[in-house]
């Protein structure tokens, strides 16, 4: 039901679409101006270091379950923000880690947890450097909640707002394959999709040059995402349905829970637009990592994202609103 007094904080604001973005704007209004930061609007703020940017993130994780095909809740919260660095162009430096844990909480649960983040931390050389742990009261929180914040360095930012008319749009492997993961494990609906959770470092590091945009499509999915590339650019985004980046099992899921595809979160690929000229380049060079990288989609003048239809026509492709999946990411 909707709140009508809004008086009180809503389940919905917490899903990465538009109420989500009405939330946030409503809590930044009691914050003085920000003079020495950039880009806080965007996946982290940037501080000018000189020849250097350090990038800074943070995020708070909360999912359930917290153990599915592919992953955990210790391997999101690693790689989520280690991915928020990246996509702006910043080679992760350190992370710093915060537990809140339920009273009860099994210790071979939480140990399974902080194997999979030291697992991420050294494969990809980003340490965990300082952090802090709360036990709450049994029934205060569901399990475990974990807060992770990043630092980088980059000689360039990848900026939101950077996409051009005359960019491709290209994504980095098929999309909503998390989203599978864990509503598969909620429902007992059986697949083989594992969770797409993963760093990005590398991949985007190979490319980075080229890239006018970049974005990880988490809460509210390429959605919310690819309408926040296209506001902030002031283009329009065309995207192809013949060339639509998810797997069979992806769209029956979408199908059979009557949620949309466009809102299913990832986390580990990354939607961007670059030069058609350096388009097939960049996919070559993704595809080294992930078959499924392709182009999905153009960049022209005017606003908003569209899906071309296989017969031709245009369907508007709307920012998420309302209740979408909780407690994925």
């Amino acid at each position: 039901m909707e709140n009508k007094n809004n008086k009180f904080v809503e389940l919905e604001q917490g899903g990465g679409g538009n109420m989500s973005n009405e939330l946030i704007f409503e809590i930044r209004k009691f914050f003085p101006v920000v003079k020495n930061w950039k880009n806080i609007k965007d996946d982290g703020a940037v501080f000018d270091l000189g020849k250097e940017k350090l990038v800074f993130t943070t995020d708070a994780f909360i999912v359930d379950p917290i153990f599915f095909p592919g992953g955990d809740i210790g391997k999101i919260a690693i790689c989520g923000t280690i991915n928020d660095l990246s996509v702006m162009g910043a080679v992760p430096i350190g992370i710093s880690l915060s537990l809140v844990i339920e009273d009860g909480f099994p210790k071979d649960d939480l140990k399974k947890i902080m194997q999979s983040i030291g697992k991420i931390s050294k494969e990809t050389g980003v340490p965990i450097v300082t952090g802090d742990t709360k036990v709450t009261e049994k029934g205060k929180i569901d399990k475990i909640e974990i807060t992770t914040s990043g630092i980088g360095l980059a000689s360039k930012i990848i900026e939101n707002g950077g996409a051009k008319a005359g960019d491709a749009v290209i994504a980095s492997g098929n999309l909503g394959e998390h989203t599978v993961a864990l509503l598969a494990s909620r429902f007992n609906y059986q697949t083989k999709i594992k969770s797409d959770c993963q760093s990005l470092t590398k991949e985007i590091q190979s490319i980075a040059r080229y890239l006018t945009a970049c974005k990880d499509p988490t809460r509210g999915g390429v959605a919310a995402v690819l309408n926040e590339i296209a506001e902030k650019s002031k283009i329009k985004i065309i995207l192809n349905e013949t060339d639509l980046p998810f797997a069979k099992e992806t769209v029956a899921l979408s199908g059979l829970l009557g949620i949309d595809k466009f809102s299913f979160p990832s986390e580990g690929r990354f939607v961007a637009t670059v030069a058609k000229k350096d388009a097939e380049k960049v996919i070559k060079v993704l595809q080294r990592f992930n078959r499924k990288a392709k182009i999905i989609g153009t960049v022209t003048k005017g606003n908003g994202v569209w899906l071309k239809t296989k017969l031709g026509g245009e369907k508007k492709i709307e920012v998420p609103r309302g209740k979408l999946i909780p407690r994925i990411c």
